[in-house]
């Protein structure tokens, strides 16, 4: 169950990380890759709003996807350790 857990929260980093990338592009709604960027927005949304609502405002970037980031691999590595125990 706790590999599961990692992966899940591992993809997840990773689809954060899209979202950042994405970012530094317009995608318009005649992009082929609208479909893609609407959904990555929609599943990461409900965790980055709320880290937004307490972070101090920092001109154009959002630094949101880094606290999330961070707090993901916070809660990864505990579970790596109770995986592979050393």
């Amino acid at each position: 169950m706790e590999n599961l857990i990692v992966s899940l929260l591992s993809l997840y980093s990773f689809v954060l990380i899209a979202r950042a990338l994405m970012s530094w592009f317009r995608i318009g709604p005649d992009s082929p890759m609208y479909s893609i960027a609407r959904v990555i927005h929609q599943v990461t949304e409900p965790v980055l709003a709320p880290i937004r609502s307490f972070m101090p405002q920092t001109g154009s970037f959002d630094f949101s996807i880094f606290v999330a980031i961070i707090g993901l691999n916070l809660l990864v590595i505990p579970l790596v350790r109770a995986i592979i125990p050393g």
